[in-house]
């Protein structure tokens, strides 16, 4: 399941970065999609979240609670991003 709407106003200023990036369309809040292909979407609770990154076939897990490891995943998002 999905991260709950309270887990994601944990990550509002993560969100804001990542709606920054132009190639990517937030379909409902926190779940995003390149294209027609899903892309990038959170689970977990506050303290325990992850992001589900789409890099080649693959969905890689990242940890998401931090801006240290906020910093880690938008790197692995333009990398992806580049990847295309």
């Amino acid at each position: 399941m999905h991260a709950a709407p309270e887990t994601l106003d944990l990550l509002d200023n993560l969100l804001v970065q990542i709606r920054a990036r132009p190639w990517l369309t937030e379909r409902k809040r926190g779940i995003f999609y390149r294209k027609s292909t899903g892309w990038l979407h959170f689970h977990g609770k506050p303290g325990d979240v992850h992001a589900d990154l789409k890099v080649g076939r693959d969905w890689v897990r990242y940890p998401a609670n931090n801006p240290i490891e906020w910093r880690r995943l938008l790197a692995a998002l333009d990398r992806t991003a580049r990847a295309v």
